[in-house]
């Protein structure tokens, strides 16, 4: 299973998620959540230490790898994500197919797809660029360190702001599954699928690289403008 790793950025910094996180990680969550409504996102500090448990769990039976997202410019945890739903297409055709484990078993073995997932951020941190570059460094890891053929992305059919951001990235959609699943307010939904293939990366990098430059350029500008 690929080894956690810490992925650096300019303004963000995605460190393995462990329990030290669990304080920041309540803190971030509790400074406003009117924005999640359809994400899981801990509440309080009992319920950080078991977010991080069961995402450390699944890490250890080699499903995930999660991360603490932290802002750069002062050391702030104000978030998680994660890839999730590692693949590995090694050993004998399985059927129905599955994300599985590698075969092998080897502690260097590497997915050949994966998702992206679990992300969520403090309110304060929303809207920053932070989470379009983490974006970035776990597509670059992917694509250019795991080699990986496909990157995939999901989310609730009716987010229409976490749709409006992946569609930004220059992910392509799927298609909605209609009525696939229940969402967080017990409701049946359906659910939007996203991907990138190793082809289109080269194209998704010049996009996110362009956006945030757009974005460093808008905030320079505000900078420079008399209070």
């Amino acid at each position: 299973m690929p080894a956690p790793v810490i992925l650096s950025g300019r303004s963000v910094r995605l460190e393995p998620l462990a329990p030290c996180h669990a304080p920041a990680l309540a803190a971030a969550a509790a400074a406003d959540r009117t924005s999640y409504a359809f994400t899981p996102v801990p509440h309080g500090l009992d319920a950080a230490y078991a977010y991080i448990h069961s995402a450390l769990a699944d890490q250890e039976a080699g499903r995930t790898l999660a991360f603490a997202t932290v802002r750069a410019a002062d050391g702030l945890v104000v978030g998680s994500t994660r890839f999730c739903e590692l693949d590995y297409w090694d050993g004998p055709v399985v059927w129905p197919p599955a994300p599985r484990g590698p075969l092998t078993g080897a502690a260097d073995a590497v997915p050949d797809a994966a998702d992206i997932g679990g992300t969520w951020l403090s309110a304060h941190a929303q809207g920053t660029g932070i989470n379009t570059e983490a974006k970035l460094l776990m597509f670059q890891h992917a694509f250019d360190t795991w080699r990986v053929r496909r990157i995939s992305l999901r989310a609730d059919a009716r987010n229409t702001r976490s749709r409006a951001a992946i569609e930004g990235l220059g992910a392509v959609c799927e298609g909605v599954r209609r009525v696939h699943t229940r969402g967080l307010d017990g409701l049946v939904r359906g659910t939007a699928f996203y991907s990138v293939l190793d082809e289109e990366w080269p194209t998704v990098r010049r996009t996110i690289e362009e956006r945030l430059a757009r974005a460093r350029r808008e905030v320079n500008g505000r900078r420079l403008v008399p209070a």
